[in-house]
């Protein structure tokens, strides 16, 4: 079924469930599509061997089966905290298909806005193979004027949740008037604007002056930008060739500008870094003073591959989550990880509490897991204790389910809600704590105060731990997106779920971006550049960046020996 009949038969789906096969067990039923014509399929996940697969049957293409998730045991712990999320704070568009092919966002929606992808260009000046799109191999440049992003923020405000919008691409760095971007954010209200890049134009810059990398890093800081999501691979060369060599001097910039919020992002690809994954969160925690988190992003298998293709760099969350605890000794267990859903039950409890909306992330517990680490410097390295070590997550999380009814049926919600307050106290070990770290004080400032700045100085206390699997073809599952709270916003309004907007390029982002964008052409007669480029490509004087002090001491105690 082509595109076109999809859009004139909108009711058509296929009823033909797959088949169970010998030493198997259904563990659910969802909804998929055909990674080749795009038919909704009915898709049942079943356990075998140990593993977890998505499974489902076209009629014209046949049964198609896929890794789901490497670890069934790993599975049934995350599902148990299944969160029904409260639907979009505003319908942007109506129901006229099937879901995942009417989105943006329509009633069938399960989740509001958490964080907006707002891409600025879709230039790089790098060429990376797993990338999602780059302008050269789109053929033409997509970049939203001042104006188109106004609208889009004031969209986005439609939902009346308060809402992160990270500025992505391509490689924001490359447009010129990224700081008045900023401030457009700001003076509409944003309050938290998160920059996806590579960095490199911040090494550039440094190594040309330091000053003026400084100053570049700076106006961003000051004018809103809160925490940079920095493209990280790995800590040798082999594994992270994209900005391995060019860290030390974006750090450097960070640190001297105030730029003290940022966040890894390691793409993970099975066979290519993960052997490194131990590595990264230890170079996290070595640099501590600015980097808050680690984000690990299993690959999402993008175009289409033979499955033993995908079968050689396919890896899931369980499997990231066993390697890291192989590669840091222990320290980090895979029991340390829950799923991003369960903060859910803390925003309702804040929510009872308080008495006014707060936002929450209901997303799938397939998605995303993650966990909070404590840092402690331990001669040339560093110690990792989980928050799990000492707090009764499991114990807390049912407390404060139980105790939401009562906050909400009470007649005095801050009376019962301090109450319920103390008595958390007996989920937290002092004696198993950090020598001079207070949870219980902390967590009494989020909830009585209710403020950012609270939420904030536990995040720079503790070194966060995540993981996001956005999905592909092969691995889709309707329910999952569904639930999605990242959403890309587009000049026309809409905002489209992540694994949508991605995964049917050809539907969305391929299709509106060209609508709103320039042939390559033209935009290189625009600016004065040889016909067909659009950017300079980054090359880099490795002899000159290994050569320094700042290089060195960036990687010593990290960087594997003879890489």
């Amino acid at each position: 079924m082509s595109l076109q009949q999809l859009s004139k038969k909108p009711g058509e789906i296929a009823y033909t469930l797959p088949k169970l096969r010998g030493g198997e067990e259904a563990l659910s039923l969802t909804a998929s599509v055909c990674p080749y014509c795009y038919r909704v399929l009915p898709a049942v996940i079943v356990e075998r061997e140990g593993k977890v697969y998505i499974r489902r049957v076209c009629p014209e293409h046949g049964e198609i089966e896929e890794l789901y998730y490497g670890d069934v045991e790993f599975y049934k712990r995350v599902t148990k905290y299944t969160e029904d999320g409260r639907g979009t704070r505003h319908i942007y568009t109506q129901v006229k298909t099937l879901c995942p092919f009417n989105c943006g966002l329509c009633p069938m929606h399960k989740q509001h806005t958490a964080l907006v992808n707002m891409v600025v260009t879709n230039r790089c000046n790098l060429s990376c193979w797993y990338c999602f799109f780059y302008s050269e191999a789109a053929g033409y440049v997509y970049e939203p004027s001042l104006e188109q992003i106004r609208g889009m923020v004031r969209s986005i405000k439609k939902q009346g949740v308060t809402v992160a919008i990270q500025l992505t691409g391509g490689e924001p760095l490359l447009r010129e008037d990224l700081v008045d971007i900023v401030k457009l954010l700001r003076e509409e209200g944003v309050r938290h604007i998160q920059l996806n890049t590579n960095g490199i134009k911040f090494a550039e810059l440094y190594l040309e002056d330091p000053g003026k990398a400084v100053e570049y890093a700076r106006q961003l800081r000051v004018n809103g930008v809160n925490t940079v999501y920095l493209s990280f691979d790995g800590v040798s060369p082999v594994t992270n060739w994209k900005n391995h060599w060019e860290i030390p001097y974006i750090f450097e910039t960070f640190r001297k500008a105030g730029m003290t919020s940022v966040v890894l992002v390691p793409t993970v690809i099975k066979g290519v870094n993960t052997h490194e994954l131990g590595a990264i969160v230890r170079f996290a925690a070595k640099h501590i003073d600015i980097v808050r988190a680690v984000n690990f992003q299993p690959v999402s298998l993008t175009g289409y591959m033979k499955k033993h293709e995908r079968d050689k760099y396919r890896v899931t969350i369980p499997e990231v989550a066993k390697l890291i605890e192989e590669q840091t000794g222990g320290e980090v267990p895979r029991e340390a990880w829950f799923p991003v859903n369960v903060s859910a039950v803390f925003s309702r409890f804040i929510e009872g509490f308080s008495g006014e909306f707060k936002f929450e992330m209901s997303n799938h517990p397939i998605c995303g897991v993650g966990t909070y680490v404590y840092v402690e410097r331990e001669n040339s390295g560093v110690k990792l204790t989980p928050i799990t070590s000492f707090v009764d997550v499991e114990g807390l999380l049912e407390y404060l389910r139980e105790k939401w009814e009562d906050l909400v049926a009470g007649s005095n919600r801050y009376v019962t809600g301090l109450k319920v307050l103390y008595s958390i106290r007996k989920f937290i070990d002092p004696s198993k704590q950090p020598e001079g770290f207070d949870l219980y004080k902390l967590l009494f400032n989020i909830v009585v105060k209710r403020s950012y700045d609270a939420l904030g100085e536990l995040h720079y206390r503790l070194l966060f731990l995540g993981q996001m699997h956005f999905m592909d073809l092969y691995n889709y599952d309707i329910q999952r997106v569904q639930r999605c709270n990242i959403h890309y916003s587009t000049p026309d309004g809409r905002l489209i779920p992540f694994c949508a907007f991605n995964i049917f390029d050809d539907i969305y982002r391929d299709k509106i971006q060209r609508e709103h964008g320039i042939p390559l052409e033209e935009y290189s007669r625009k600016y004065g550049m040889p016909k067909g480029m659009v950017t300079r490509k980054y090359v880099r004087d490795r002899r000159r960046l290994e050569s320094s002090e700042l290089y060195k001491l960036t990687y010593e105690g990290v960087l594997m020996p003879g890489k």
